[in-house]
């Protein structure tokens, strides 16, 4: 393993995308973006895949916009067959990479698995999703085994003030104004 190989992983990995289908012969493919606008995936740089359980460095050589897809050219990639091998692979970069976020503003990644209490203390549960609805964006909680209103899961809206009181990265916990029988 050559020392260029070994620097080329990402130390903290955040999925940012998905490699699609191929796009003509020439070795392009499509790309669909995680991040909330579209090309901002091209702002983060450089791009890993996994394959066989090893890191492997992706350059690109251009990306444009096709109708409503992306679609890159990989350096390397000549042809569709060399192009298919990447179709499907989530598109990884070091979350060092993204930028800072604003006090009240989270990357959803950073709230996965925090412990979701109510203002009275009741244990609500951990996060195990993130939704987007297009008002406001939803916690999935899954509730602790021997919740005491018997239910398993509950969508608590991520709504700062009014539902969300105070959010601790530190102790990995959020605190909620929200009926525990809801």
């Amino acid at each position: 393993m050559s020392k260029q190989t070994r620097t080329a992983i990402p130390t903290n990995p955040i999925v940012v995308g998905k490699m699609g289908s191929t796009y003509g012969i020439r070795g392009w493919l499509r790309v669909f973006s995680s991040t909330e606008e579209s090309e901002s995936i091209f702002d983060y740089q450089p791009w890993f895949i996994k394959r066989a359980g090893e890191w492997q460095l992706i350059e690109l050589e251009g990306w444009k916009r096709h109708s409503q897809d992306l679609i890159i050219k990989v350096k390397g990639m000549e042809d569709r067959e060399a192009a298919a091998l990447l179709t499907n692979c989530d598109i990884v970069v070091d979350s060092t990479q993204l930028p800072a976020l604003d006090a009240g503003d989270y990357y959803w990644k950073d709230l996965m698995g925090c412990q979701v209490v109510t203002t009275a203390g009741y244990q609500l549960g951990s996060i195990i999703d993130m939704m987007e609805t297009g008002s406001n964006d939803v916690m999935v909680v899954k509730a602790n085994l021997k919740d005491a209103f018997g239910i398993q899961e509950r969508l608590i809206p991520f709504l700062d003030g009014q539902v969300i009181k105070n959010v601790d990265l530190n102790a990995r916990a959020i605190e909620v104004e929200w009926d525990p029988n809801f």
